[in-house]
């Protein structure tokens, strides 16, 4: 029997949001420290979600601040407790929810589709349609809590901010989306995907997740921060999360995060 699996229009295997829980918030300082905070007995879903019109210090990777301007935007942030993860295997939610944007952002932005540039950001041509950050805690081997932080450029018009390459889907498309209805399509397919996780059954979200990179086939330019560029292709993924390059003279070169950045120019 052919599996559905939720990819552009397919179904999504019977996955609902009946496992999640979302609290709306008009302002916050940033909703990763909303649920970072947030009372037990408030918690009454396996997954919990709290989007915010405004955040007033929302944080991107490398402690970037993320410029949204207020209602404009879908910036949101997910609660997880993924008890049955070890450690080494956190990068698999960096996977499920980059996949589940990149998805639901190319209903709506074509030719070209979104990507996403390793390791979770989404982008469009060389422009950046969103950010992810994801803040683990743990207890002996396994992930206790996961907080994933998310901010999707929907609506605004113009950035104003020194941040190098921000785009949005209304200066893609011309066109406004609602950011609610966007915010509960990326929670679908994740809830699919988290399913599949704690199943173990990760092997097509870990394929739809390959083929959906950034640059993924050719050689492009690199750069290890601080050093000198270098044309390479990307070979593969590793599960720990680690990015295994093949440059120009054959020699298989493997980096963790921030070691090394792609060259947009």
């Amino acid at each position: 029997m052919k599996k559905n699996h939720p990819l552009h229009g397919h179904g999504y295997g019977g996955a609902n949001l009946d496992n999640v829980q979302i609290i709306t918030l008009k302002e916050v300082d940033s909703t990763n420290n909303y649920l970072r905070s947030l009372p037990a007995d408030e918690v009454k879903n396996e997954i919990v979600v709290a989007v915010a019109k405004k955040q007033t210090a929302g944080r991107g990777q490398r402690g970037n601040s993320w410029e949204s301007e207020p209602g404009k935007n879908l910036t949101f942030s997910i609660l997880l407790h993924p008890t049955f993860l070890e450690a080494r295997q956190q990068f698999i939610l960096s996977q499920a929810i980059a996949l589940s944007i990149k998805e639901v952002l190319y209903d709506y932005v074509r030719s070209p589709h979104p990507r996403i540039k390793w390791p979770n950001d989404i982008y469009w041509n060389k422009k950046k349609l969103g950010g992810i950050l994801i803040e683990n805690d743990l207890t002996g081997k396994h992930i206790d809590r996961c907080i994933i932080g998310v901010g999707v450029n929907l609506n605004q018009e113009h950035f104003t901010s020194d941040a190098p390459n921000p785009v949005s889907v209304w200066q893609i498309t011309g066109h406004a989306t609602e950011s609610l209805t966007i915010l509960r399509k990326i929670m679908q397919r994740f809830s699919f995907y988290y399913g599949q996780i704690k199943r173990g059954d990760t092997h097509d979200l870990v394929d739809h997740y390959h083929k959906a990179l950034f640059r993924r086939v050719g050689f492009h330019k690199f750069r290890v921060p601080g050093g000198k560029e270098f044309e390479a292709r990307i070979r593969r993924i590793e599960p720990d999360g680690h990015l295994v390059l093949e440059d120009t003279q054959s020699q298989m070169r493997t980096f963790g995060f921030k070691e090394v950045e792609y060259v947009l120019g």
